[in-house]
């Protein structure tokens, strides 16, 4: 009997799921409750794959052999409920598509940096003549790129989102960076749930597949005291690099003078990204090609101009306070900070001491600047804007030549943006036309 695919939610990694499941000959049928993008659907039609928008035929969704969910949509979603009781599987995307293949898969997951780390990794297995893809929770999903040419090799950023969803998924490499609160209200308000989560990378690693981790993380470290690891492992302790040289090992020191990556942190995420080169033998020139050329995607620390001195950085991605913490660590001028959106329950006290020692004001972006007012308005000149170009204005107005503006705004977005990246893109066009306007020196 044909086994019947249902897919819930038509975005990148539902339709890429269908898209398999159609390539697999599975029988299938697309659900999505809200309204579906037309680039999805104009894909499902000419595919010829059956979809619905607007609702969820609980009857058909109920005939489904398998479900395959959005990891946008919550265990505790009655729905996901219903189909648990009913012994019907549900799983990820994630999971679904690595049934179908033999390649190498190297997952990546972290409260920061896995976007750079499994940039940085594809990076540098591409440069080095590696049949390799890059998918996950960046770019295109997983399944998608099942359907396309065949690789040796894939790097996957991973969420706990997309963990979630996870029964026998087995990366060979897996890399855990950070574990720090974020996105509690999918986990009960439960740092606990949240650590579970994310350690479900290794669920299913056995003593053939390699464990690269940060050694450091709180988080990590108390989750793993008293756990034995079948696998082989990588703790990754202390970085040492100099803004000049990046120290591997005794013998393998790399020049950054080439290269885009800036701070502590993002040293450690190259360090994790080398391991898993060195792994697959790749050889300390081909490596220090990788970093030389590597360009980090947009909004993580991107520089955006230089005006009249003024250094301008987007750094929109940062939705955490982990993520200023790092941003803010990797300046070494004087910072005029934009900060602000929808708090995610943020306890700025950890970054009060960086903030008295690097940053000279901060400019509030956000429908609700409360918590950040409180927090530094006592030792630091605060002014707040609901709109991207007075941000940019004011922040200007407090920059001398040599200083930075920082945009990490340690919340997410949704109070006056579509997304971060609709955020970083609107800090920049405002960076630039202000450039125009005061004529740039």
């Amino acid at each position: 009997m044909k086994k019947k695919i249902v897919v819930l939610g038509a975005g990148e990694s539902g339709v890429g799921a269908a898209l398999l499941a159609k390539q697999e000959k599975y029988s299938i049928f697309v659900s999505d409750r809200g309204k579906i993008k037309d680039s999805y659907k104009k894909e499902l039609e000419d595919n010829n794959i059956p979809f619905e928008e607007g609702k969820h035929t609980i009857e058909k969704i109920f005939e489904a052999t398998e479900v395959v969910k959005s990891p946008g949509i919550p265990d505790k979603v009655p729905l996901i409920k219903e189909l648990v009781a009913k012994g019907i599987p549900v799983i990820s995307e994630i999971e679904f598509a690595a049934k179908h293949t033999n390649a190498t898969v190297i997952g990546i997951t972290g409260s920061n940096g896995k976007t750079t780390t499994a940039n940085l990794t594809y990076h540098l297995l591409s440069t080095a003549g590696l049949n390799v893809g890059l998918g996950g929770n960046v770019g295109y999903s997983f399944a998608r790129l099942l359907t396309e040419n065949s690789r040796d090799f894939y790097v996957l950023e991973l969420s706990s989102f997309q963990l979630d969803g996870i029964r026998n998924f087995r990366p060979d490499i897996a890399i855990l960076l950070n574990i720090t609160p974020d996105h509690l209200d999918r986990y009960e308000y439960k740092m606990a749930n949240y650590v579970r989560s994310k350690f479900r990378i290794i669920l299913k690693q056995t003593d053939k597949d390699l464990f690269i981790y940060n050694a450091l993380d709180p988080a990590i470290k108390s989750y793993l005291e008293g756990t034995h690891l079948s696998q082989e492992t990588i703790p990754v302790r202390e970085v040492l690099f100099d803004h000049q040289h990046l120290t591997f090992s005794p013998t393998s020191v790399f020049e950054l003078s080439k290269c885009s990556l800036k701070g502590q942190h993002n040293m450690f995420n190259s360090v994790c990204a080398i391991q898993v080169a060195k792994r697959l033998e790749l050889s300390d020139q081909q490596i220090q090609e990788g970093l030389d050329t590597f360009e980090n995607s947009p909004h993580r620390m991107e520089v955006v101009a230089t005006i009249n001195g003024v250094e301008y950085i987007n750094d929109s991605k940062a939705t955490n306070i982990d993520a200023v913490y790092y941003a803010l660590l990797a300046m070494d001028k004087p910072i005029v900070w934009i900060a602000g959106g929808i708090d995610k329950g943020n306890i700025y006290s950890t970054i009060e001491n960086l903030v008295e020692e690097k940053v000279k004001a901060v400019i509030c972006l956000g429908v609700d600047n409360k918590k950040i007012m409180e927090t530094f308005s006592k030792s630091k000149t605060i002014e707040e804007t609901q709109d991207v170009i007075e941000a940019v204005q004011k922040a200007a107005s407090y920059a001398k030549a040599g200083d930075i503006v920082l945009l990490s705004p340690a919340c997410s977005s949704f109070d006056l943006f579509d997304n971060y990246i609709d955020r970083g893109n609107k800090f920049k066009q405002a960076v630039l036309n202000f450039g125009k306007t005061i004529g740039n020196k």
